[in-house]
C-alpha cells in the first residue's frame, strides 16, 4: 500500500503545523467561526519548466517498478478504459470542490478519462473517515491507498492477504483511498493530490525529485507538471498494464518525445540512487515515534550520508533542513547555521523554490526573534509568491504573519495590521479551526520582542 507519512516537514519553531489543544478541527467548528471567511485556491497554475525526456525515462522507470521499500515490481499496472471514482463516509465541506478542480487537471494536463459517480462499482473510492480510523489501521500514515477495497472495513479484513498486494496486480480495476476528514482542509487536499496521484500511477517516492508529489519530503502540497507529465505517460496509448519494464523502456524515448518535444536536449547529468539508510534516517528524524536523542543521531546520519555521497542537491539540502528541525528546540544558534546550509543547497538545485520558501520562514523567524524587521522582510518577500502559486495556505500564512511582525518591528503599523488580516482567510484553509489559526498568530506574535507576553 501507498500512504502518505506523518512526516511534518516544516514548522517556524512549530509553525506550519498546527498546536493540538485537546481537540480537532472538525467541520463543525471550521463553520462556526470568529475570524475573516475562508480563503480557497482556484485553478492552478502550474509553470513548465524545461525537462530533459534522458531523465523522465529513468524517473518514470522508478516511479513505475519500484515501491518505497526497494521491492521490485514485475508489470506495469493501470487502469484500462474510462475511470469512476466515488466519494463516501464524511467529506470536509471543501473536498468537493478541491476534488472537482483536481480531476479537471487530470483530464486536461494528463489526458485521463475519469468523472465522478455514486455507483458502488465506481473504480475509485474516497473514502473519508477520521484521523484515528486511519491510524488505528497504519499508525504511522496520514492516509492511504490499497487496491481491490472499497471501504476501510474490507480493507481491515484483507490487509495481509494477496488480495491487497500491489506487488501481485496485473491491472488496476477497484481500490480505495482513506482521507481524513477531522484535518484542516489542506492537510485533507493534500492527502487527496498524493493518494489520487499513486492510485492512478507511480507506487514509489524519490527523494531526488524536486518538483513533484512522488517525494516523501512533502514540500509539494498539489501536483506539479513534472507529475502530470508522468500521468500522461502512464496512460499513453502505446502503454497497457501488464507490460514489463525492458518493454515499456523500448516505448518510453518516443512517449516522452511527443508529449514533451522541448526535452529532446540529451540528458542531464544523472543523480546517484538515494540509499534506503539514508531514507531511513530521515524518516525517524522527522517522523513520530523516535526521542530526541534518536532524532539527532539519525539527522546527523543524513547529513553524513549526503556528505560522504558527494550530494550538492535538494537531498543534501533536506538533510541539513532536517538536522536543523532536531537541534530548534536545544541549540538554536546550531539550527540556524543547518538552514543557511540548507538554503545554500536548495539555491545550487533547479525547481526548488518553494523548498527555499520553507527554509526563509525559518530563518525570518531568527531575524524577528532579534528585533531585525527589515532583514526578515528581505528575506519572507521574494517567497510570498512562490507559496501562492504551490497553493501552500499553511506557510503562505506563516509567511504573511512573519511579515505582519517584520513590519510591526520597522514601525509600518497599518500595513502590518492589513498583512495580517489577510493571512487569517488562508490560515483558515492551511491550519482549520479557529484555536489552530489563533495558536499559530500567538505563536509568531511571541516572536517579536516588542510585543507584550500573552
Amino acid at each position: 500500500m501507498k500512504r502518505r507519512l506523518i512526516l511534518p516537514l516544516i514548522m517556524v519553531l512549530n509553525a506550519c503545523v498546527p498546536v493540538t489543544q485537546g481537540g480537532t478541527a472538525s467541520r463543525a467548528v471550521i463553520a462556526d467561526s470568529t475570524l475573516p471567511p475562508m480563503k480557497t485556491f482556484g485553478r492552478a497554475q502550474i509553470s513548465r519548466p524545461a525537462i530533459a525526456n534522458a531523465e523522465l525515462v529513468r524517473d518514470f522507470l522508478e516511479l513505475s517498478f519500484q515501491m518505497e521499500s526497494g521491492r521490485e515490481l514485475p508489470v506495469l499496472t493501470r487502469f484500462e478504459g474510462p475511470i469512476t471514482l466515488r466519494l463516501t463516509g464524511a467529506p470536509p465541506s471543501t473536498l468537493a470542490a478541491d476534488l472537482t478542480a483536481l480531476l479537471g487537471r487530470l483530464r486536461d494536463e494528463a489526458g485521463i478519462e475519469i468523472k465522478t459517480t455514486t455507483d458502488s462499482t465506481a473504480n475509485i473510492t474516497i473514502q473519508a473517515v477520521s484521523r484515528a480510523d486511519i491510524r488505528r489501521a497504519l499508525p504511522q500514515a496520514a492516509c492511504f491507498v490499497a487496491p481491490n477495497v472499497g471501504s476501510l472495513s474490507e480493507f481491515r479484513t484483507t490487509r495481509r492477504s494477496p488480495r491487497t498486494n500491489w506487488a501481485l496486480l496485473e491491472t488496476r480495476t477497484r481500490l480505495a483511498i482513506f482521507l481524513p476528514n477531522d484535518a484542516s482542509p489542506q492537510e485533507a487536499r493534500d492527502c487527496l493530490h498524493e493518494e489520487l496521484a499513486q492510485a492512478l500511477g507511480p507506487l514509489n517516492d524519490l527523494y531526488r525529485l524536486p518538483n513533484s508529489v512522488f517525494n516523501d519530503d512533502n514540500v509539494h502540497t498539489v501536483l506539479t507538471n513534472f507529475d502530470m507529465l508522468i500521468l500522461r505517460a502512464t496512460y499513453d496509448p502505446a502503454l497497457r498494464s501488464g507490460m514489463t519494464r525492458a518493454q515499456v523502456l523500448r516505448r518510453l524515448p518516443a512517449i516522452f518525445a511527443r508529449l514533451n518535444p522541448a526535452g529532446q536536449t540529451g540528458p542531464r547529468p544523472r543523480p546517484t540512487a538515494t540509499p534506503q539508510e539514508w531514507s531511513k534516517a530521515i524518516q525517524t528524524a522527522l517522523g513520530p515515534g523516535a526521542g530526541s536523542a534518536a532524532r539527532r543521531a539519525a539527522a546527523a546520519k543524513a547529513v553524513s550520508i549526503a556528505t560522504r555521497l558527494g550530494w550538492q542537491d535538494n537531498r543534501r539540502a533536506f538533510a541539513h533542513y532536517a538536522m536543523g528541525r532536531v537541534l530548534q528546540g536545544s541549540d538554536p544558534i546550531a539550527a540556524q547555521r543547518q538552514y543557511i546550509a540548507a538554503d545554500r543547497f536548495y539555491a545550487r538545485s533547479p525547481g526548488t523554490k518553494l523548498h527555499r520558501a520553507y527554509v526563509a520562514s525559518q530563518l525570518a523567524a531568527y531575524e524577528i526573534v532579534k528585533g531585525d524587521g527589515l532583514r526578515a522582510l528581505r528575506l519572507i518577500d521574494p517567497h510570498i509568491d512562490p507559496a501562492r502559486r504551490s497553493q501552500n495556505a499553511a506557510l503562505l500564512a506563516t509567511l504573511q504573519l512573519l511579515r505582519a511582525e517584520a513590519l510591526s518591528l520597522e514601525g509600518r503599523v497599518e500595513e502590518a495590521r492589513s498583512v495580517r488580516l489577510d493571512s487569517l482567510g488562508w490560515a483558515r484553509y492551511g491550519f482549520g479551526a479557529d484555536w489552530a489559526v489563533r495558536a499559530k498568530q500567538r505563536e509568531i506574535s511571541a516572536l517579536n520582542p516588542g510585543n507584550p507576553p500573552a
